[in-house]
């Protein structure tokens, strides 16, 4: 029997033979084209070729060499296609018009074949010799990654990282290098990226995990740009094992939550020291006060200046625990704050008449100015007299000649009421460059003001503190050589 030659050609072609109509119709769909691009003929027939396998931006090109077909005769030209799942391939593409008997065009019939890897492999080649021996060069892995999403060159670096022999990575799908659970993020990832005219810095946005050919898993930094080249448009990735700086990373958690654990350990004990730490000397002060009021009897000269030092250093000695207790408190979240409706010119007043006499003391003016309108804020009162029992402390403190006034007044911002508490002294100043000093635990302005004044220089930072705790605002400004003046802003009632 003879051998049907024609029907051998049809059928066992490994290239795709497709007839369409002039408008794009497929009419005969070959086993070839089945097995190339995934549709079955009863899926082709009698569909539009162009929304079979043609890109969305390769439909204008289909179009015009579908007339230029119908006038010329035949067309042949390199293009991209896609398949049934959508991933793309490059397709040498050979047209013919097949014309009726009164010389009109009435179909198309295509010969296309599967060039991919051929592209790849030229591609590479031609890539190698321009950029080879730069990538070379590098001390990251680098890959370059074509259009449709296919290795055309890996250095030798990218080669180790992923456990590949030399070139066995040109023309593979990209996805290889990466684990099951990442490929679909990766594609969707890259396929928007192609068309974005920006680089991507190593380690930005994704955290990745390459898949080495042995099947094992590593973390890894990538780095992406775009590349133009007469081959087409290239994405270049720069990969670095992360494994290092992942074992870093763990330390350093471990590590920091180490010493969160030691601080909150060291917060909550000093928190919970209140009352030991305080009681011995509450003590040594009361009893050092009887004796001093000569109640037990009288004093000789020495004994008296004894114990006036005594009571001096240990209320001092309270004084610096005090500060301590409650930064400790602050920093452990353990300050338990009260609502309540505050009078603003009583608890001034109060503050006047106790802190008053410390600066009359220093031969200082003292004055408490007040408007008769009465003010109120809803905050809570222990911690607002603690920030203003510090302020005007540190006023008479600071201030050897001249005045300390305090004063209150009321102020309105767009829809916001507030209530200025403000703090005046003609005392040292502040340096500009010093005045971010000043709010910071255990800072004090210089090494001058150090073995001039005492203190932890804890005050203004407890201020600072409390002021946040009750949603308020405290501020500064000053001249150095003409005073200060701290101004704690809380919202009205």
């Amino acid at each position: 029997m003879a051998t049907d030659f024609d029907r051998m050609a049809r059928e066992e072609a490994p290239d795709a033979v497709i007839i369409t109509s002039l408008q794009g119709v497929v009419q005969h769909w070959s086993p070839g084209a089945q097995v190339m691009f995934g549709f079955t003929s009863v899926e082709a027939i009698g569909h539009s070729l162009q929304d079979l396998i043609v890109p969305a931006d390769q439909v204008e090109e289909q179009s015009q060499i579908r007339q230029l077909i119908a006038t010329s005769g035949s067309s042949s030209h390199e293009s991209l296609r896609h398949k049934k799942d959508r991933s793309l391939m490059y397709v040498d593409v050979t047209g013919k018009a097949v014309r009726n008997a009164q010389g009109f065009c009435e179909f198309i019939l295509f010969c296309k074949k599967d060039i991919t890897l051929l592209k790849v492999h030229r591609d590479a080649k031609s890539l190698d010799a321009r950029f080879g021996s730069l990538l070379e060069s590098t001390p990251d892995g680098i890959v370059l990654v074509n259009a449709i999403g296919r290795i055309v060159l890996a250095n030798t670096e990218a080669e180790r990282l992923f456990g590949y022999r030399a070139k066995e990575l040109c023309g593979e799908l990209i996805e290889c290098l990466l684990p099951p659970r990442f490929p679909d993020v990766h594609t969707r990832h890259s396929s928007h990226y192609m068309h974005l005219p920006r680089s991507r810095a190593m380690g930005a946005e994704l955290e990745l995990f390459g898949l080495r050919k042995d099947g094992t898993e590593f973390p890894v930094e990538i780095s992406l740009s775009r590349l133009e080249t007469s081959e087409g448009m290239m994405v270049m990735s720069a990969i670095r094992d992360g494994s290092a700086r992942k074992k870093i990373e763990l330390a350093l958690q471990e590590k920091n939550a180490e010493l969160e654990n030691a601080n909150l350990a060291k917060d909550n004990f000093l928190a919970g020291m209140s009352h030991e730490l305080r009681t011995p000397l509450n003590a040594i002060i009361g009893f050092t006060g009887t004796l001093l009021m000569r109640l037990p009897g009288p004093l000789t000269v020495d004994q008296d200046k004894q114990l006036n030092t005594i009571q001096i250093s240990a209320r001092h000695l309270l004084s610096l625990i005090n500060g301590l207790l409650d930064l400790a408190q602050i920093e452990s979240g353990k300050v338990e704050l009260a609502s309540e409706t505050i009078h603003c010119q009583h608890i001034l007043s109060e503050l006047a008449e106790t802190l008053g006499p410390l600066a009359t003391c220093k031969g200082l003016a003292f004055r408490c100015e007040v408007p008769t309108a009465e003010l109120t804020v809803q905050t809570d009162g222990r911690a607002l007299c603690q920030i203003l029992i510090n302020l005007i402390n540190n006023a008479i403190k600071f201030t050897e000649t001249g005045e300390v006034v305090i004063s209150l007044s009321a102020r309105t911002t767009g829809q916001q009421h507030w209530i200025d508490f403000c703090v005046v002294d003609s005392g040292v100043g502040i340096r500009p460059a010093e005045q971010a000093k000043l709010f910071q635990a255990f800072s004090q302005i210089d090494a001058g003001s150090t073995r001039r004044f005492e203190g932890t220089g804890l005050g203004l930072y407890l201020s600072q503190k409390l002021t946040g705790l009750l949603g308020g605002e405290l501020r500064v400004a000053s001249r150095f050589g003409i005073g200060s003046t701290f101004t704690l802003s809380l919202q009205a009632a």
